[in-house]
């Protein structure tokens, strides 16, 4: 399972830190954009991260409603893939559509309260799938373990494309989430709000290694 050290911040000196702090121990990082509509919190927007250049792999995690009004922004701003979420708009095929056009991996997040069925019929349209194990929109709230119950029923379907998981990832819980199915785990406060953050991301690293 890999480790994707996840950026969540309202300042564009701040994101710059996390990128060149990310670059030493890294080659992806997710960053999450919020609108302050579709959760409550805002986040940087895509004139913060372009003006930043980085040879960092960019999974951006747009938290936004009517995600189909950004995705051109953030393609220009570096993306390597677009994950956008099923709740945010009426049209997520538009919005797949739309990033197929920009040449960039798509993929769909899902909240803590949305049953896979809802998006089944998408899933042979993307590159992955972001389970959502918080409420999204804050860094650093509590893990919702029954969220591994989805992975699991995932797996069993037989979904073969790349599963991600993202909120509350610590320590204490990357074990059960790599157990459940889990190809790579997004990370935020768990790496950064460390003072080494190169460290808390290896301890982790050696803690997925080690239940091998």
């Amino acid at each position: 399972m890999k480790i994707l050290p996840a950026i969540l911040t309202n300042d564009e000196i701040d994101l710059e830190k996390k990128i060149r702090q990310a670059e030493l121990f890294t080659d992806w990082v997710q960053v999450d954009i919020m609108d302050g509509q579709f959760v409550p919190s805002r986040s940087i927007v895509a004139a913060h991260l372009s003006k930043i250049k980085t040879r960092l792999n960019l999974e951006v995690h747009l938290m936004v409603r009517d995600p189909e009004n950004q995705v051109k922004s953030y393609a220009r701003a570096g993306a390597t893939r677009i994950g956008f979420h099923y709740e945010a708009t009426p049209a997520p095929d538009n919005v797949i559509k739309q990033v197929r056009k920009l040449k960039l991996g798509v993929g769909l997040a899902i909240n803590p309260e949305t049953p896979i069925s809802s998006v089944e019929g998408l899933l042979d349209k993307i590159d992955f799938i972001l389970f959502l194990s918080v409420h999204p929109g804050f860094y650093g709230k509590e893990f919702l373990p029954e969220v591994l119950d989805k992975v699991k029923e995932f797996r069993a379907k037989g979904f073969k494309m790349e599963v991600g998981m993202d909120g509350g990832i610590k320590a204490d819980n990357i074990k059960m989430i790599k157990d459940a199915g889990v190809d790579y785990a997004c990370v935020g406060s768990g790496v950064f709000n460390h003072v080494a953050p190169q460290d808390a991301y290896n301890n982790l690293l050696k803690l997925v290694k080690n239940d091998e």
